[in-house]
Order: C-alpha cells, then structure tokens, then sequence
C-alpha cells in the first residue's frame, strides 16, 4: 500500500527529525531529490539536460526554499533557469544560493505565463501542504499555459493537502515530488488527477505515525483475497445471495451474478422476478434460484425504488444482519446499518443521500464520503476517478482506465464486492471489511484494463476478466 499522512502529523514527525540534525538538513535532502527528479523529466521529454530552460515559481514557505535550492543544483548542471517570486518574501539562504549559481530571479508580474509557457520545465514551488482553495488571482491564468513539463513541489498549488478538494484553478502537473510520505491530496480524487506521477522521495523521516489515507495496490489484493482450502466446501467458500434486476434493467442481475462467480464465490444464489431469473439461470445454470443460507448480499443493481416486492427482499436481508453490498435501487429508505453494509453510490447518488449538489460531491469526495458514513454507519464505497472506500478506514483504489465508465460497470463490481464479503473470516470486522471493498475495487479496475487493452469495453467483458485479473496479481499463488 501507499501510505499518506495529515499535514498534522507530517509536521509533527519533521519537527522530531529537524531536531536531531544540523539546520537546514531536510531541505537539502528534499532539494536534492527534486533537482535529480527535475533532470530525470528534462532528459525524458527532451533528450537531455545541458542548455535545457527552465522556470521555478518560488514562493514565501518552505516549498519556495525546496525550489530554489533545487534550481542552484540545475543551474550548476547547465539549465537556464528563472526564477519568479511569487511573494514578497522568499527563504533568503536559498535565493542566495541560487544567485551564486547562476540563478536570475525577479518578482512575479503579470503576463509571465508567457515566460513560463516557452520555457523546457516549469517547477511549482508557489504553495506548500498548508495551501488550499485554488490559486490566488494573480496566478490563475498558470491553470493554462501548456507547453513545458510541470513539476509540482509537495502538491500542486492549491490543493488541500488533507482532502484532495478541488476549489479553485491548479497548475496541472505531470510530476509530483513530494518528501517522506505521501499525503491525501496525491491519493484522494479529484486532485490525484491533476498530481500527475508521483515520486516519494526518501528524506530520512522515521517513526511515521499510522496512516490517514492508504492506496491499495494490486499486490495487496493477492495478499489478502481469499483462496480456497483442502478442506472447503461450496458453502465455506462463501454464497453470495443476490437481489437484482427487474422490469427496466433485467441485465443487472446477470451481470451482478456473472461477476460474483467469476469472483470466486462458493455458490451464488439469486433472488427476484421470473424474467430475470429465467435470464440468470441460462447465463449461469449453476446458480441458485430462490433463498437459503447466505453469507453476504448484492442488493440494489438493477431494481426500482418502486418496486415493492424487491424493495421487500431487500429490507429482509439488511435486517439479517449479514454483510451486504448496498448499491442502486437500495440506496433509499435506509435503515440503520453497521460496517458490513457497504453503500455503493456514484457522485449523484451520494448528492441525493445527503440533500447535496453534486458538483460539491465531485469537488470534495471525500468530505462527503465521510459524512454518508457517520450518518448511517455504514462503509462507503464512492465511485469515481478515484475510488474511495470511508469506513473504519480511508483508503483508494490503484487507478483504473476511463473507458470503464460504461453502462453495467457498477454491478459487476457489485457482484465482486458480494464475493468479497462472503470470503471475510470475520464479517463483523470493521477494518476486515474496508479492506475487502478496496481490494474488490482494486481487482474491478484490473479486471477492466484487462477487457479494455487500451480500447473500449463492456461490462459483460470486464466480469470475464476477473479470473485473469486475479491469477495475474503481482505476487499470486495459486491455492
């Protein structure tokens, strides 16, 4: 996994380093290793290094100092580069160190997105992890210059650190380089989005404290997903039962049956109208029409919030008390729930459940992720560019490609999340559960670049991968 920490507690463990070092150490630590990173991008996207421009925007924290002692390294390497101050005061020590290398620098005015625009590499240095809310007026037509490669220093001007909210203009990078750890922001949509690739440079941080938000990576998935015994049955394995499906969108209920057995469930039960079950019986004869011992649930795809009968089917499984994935025509009406229902909604659905806008959902995901989830104690599995799974822990999904935003997506990952549930050897545990959803998510996303191949794909497809995505997680052994 990727661990990310609060602004608070990076603080708080710098502060305990700084203290046992000479003054001035971690800058040039974090210095170097943006300057290393700065000539690796200049030599991929132009060939080399030597008489290459480039433009740092230097402001008053210490993000300013890291670039303009990181610009003193360039310039000694043979960059040209500019500095602009962005602020009436800047780290004195590092200005002076840049201008002995050769550094020109001058306070920032308007019309120098032209100076950035024409120049090989621009480095963002404006604003640190302590930034949020956009860029100030001044600054906002950087939002479009294109042209040279961008570096962000920590975070990308702008952002909210511990959020990843999105509210007001942000230079866009194509490289982050943030220093000893992640933060939310490089993790948290929409702002990983506009973070670019991430390096995590090593600056000698210790004893880090537990994380705030934590991204999933696909080895983490083949660690922790669960895979048969010698000893297992079908129903040890885990049955996921299966309310879905209905007069308007009768494929959701083959889709979120397809993607539970495909998934690895035991045995996979389906509960509903004649007309899908008919469907689901010869799309998958093996599973099981009609109810009977269950482990966790697939409620919602595909059902209307007015119909009566599967809205019944699906007030009697959330009062079983067993896990159970929340998703589409279930997320209405709802009762009180515990960690092991995980609601499933996209941006508008979250709106709705909150009496929210969604461009503010879309803007914040994770302010309002978290408030679905006090409000009704369930984990909450918002779905998006990133994914973000809010329940006994924060935690996102490793990215997976645009062309799965397609009609039928959601209930394939329903289906995965059912089988997820039912493998847990402790449903009722919080943490257990919040991993699960994110591995699920995680094994979605993997199972789509594997039906995609970088071209477009459908849901049908992505629930066929699901196999292949799991056999081909880094680190998989067979059982």
């Amino acid at each position: 996994m990727i661990p990310a920490l609060r602004t608070e507690d990076v603080r708080r463990t710098e502060a305990a380093v700084m203290a046992a070092l000479p003054p001035g150490t971690l800058m040039q630590r974090a210095a170097a290793a943006l300057a290393v990173a700065c000539a690796d991008v200049l030599r991929e996207s132009t060939g080399g290094v030597t008489g290459r421009t480039a433009v740092v925007l230097a402001g008053p924290g210490d993000n300013g100092g890291d670039a303009l002692f990181a610009a003193a390294r360039l310039a000694r390497r043979g960059v040209a580069v500019t500095a602009l101050l962005t602020a009436d005061r800047v780290h004195a020590d590092a200005l002076v160190d840049a201008h002995r290398a050769g550094v020109r620098s001058r306070d920032w005015r308007a019309g120098d997105e032209d100076v950035c625009a024409a120049a090989d590499l621009l480095v963002d240095g404006i604003a640190g992890i302590g930034g949020r809310g956009g860029l100030r007026p001044a600054f906002e037509g950087l939002s479009a210059v294109d042209g040279p490669v961008v570096v962000a220093v920590d975070l990308p001007s702008g952002l909210d650190a511990d959020t990843g909210a999105v509210t007001g203009e942000v230079l866009a990078a194509d490289l982050t380089v943030t220093f000893g750890t992640a933060k939310p922001v490089h993790l948290l949509g929409p702002a990983a989005a506009l973070c670019g690739r991430l390096l995590v440079a090593d600056i000698g941080l210790t004893d880090l404290p537990p994380a705030a938000v934590a991204r999933v990576e696909p080895a983490d998935v083949a660690a922790r997903w669960r895979r048969p015994r010698p000893e297992d049955d079908k129903y040890s394995r885990g049955v996921v039962g299966v309310v879905a499906g209905g007069p308007d969108y009768t494929g959701a209920a083959v889709l979120a049956v397809e993607a539970a057995v495909r998934a690895g469930a035991g045995m996979v039960r389906y509960v509903g109208p004649a007309h899908p079950t008919e469907l689901v019986r010869h799309a998958r004869p093996e599973v099981v029409a009609g109810t009977g011992r269950v482990q966790a649930w697939v409620l919602g795809p595909g059902v209307s919030p007015d119909d009566p009968e599967q809205q019944a089917r699906v007030r009697e499984a959330l009062a079983s008390g067993e896990p159970a994935v929340v998703d589409a025509g279930a997320l209405a009406d709802l009762p009180a729930l515990g960690p092991q229902h995980v609601l499933t909604p996209h941006a508008g659905e979250l709106a709705r459940l909150l009496g929210a806008e969604r461009s503010a959902v879309e803007a914040d995901p994770l302010t309002h992720a978290r408030r679905v989830h006090e409000e009704t104690g369930a984990t909450v599995l918002l779905k998006g560019t990133v994914t973000t799974v809010v329940g006994a822990r924060v935690l996102t999904g490793a990215a997976a490609p645009a062309w799965l935003a397609t009609a039928g997506a959601g209930d394939v990952l329903a289906g995965i999340l059912g089988t997820a549930l039912a493998g847990l050897r402790d449903p009722h545990d919080p943490e257990a559960v919040a991993f699960a959803v994110a591995d699920a998510a995680v094994l979605h996303g993997r199972a789509a670049a594997l039906a995609s191949a970088g071209g477009p794909l459908a849901a049908l497809d992505v629930a066929a991968a699901v196999p292949a995505a799991l056999t081909s997680l880094p680190g998989w052994d067979a059982p």
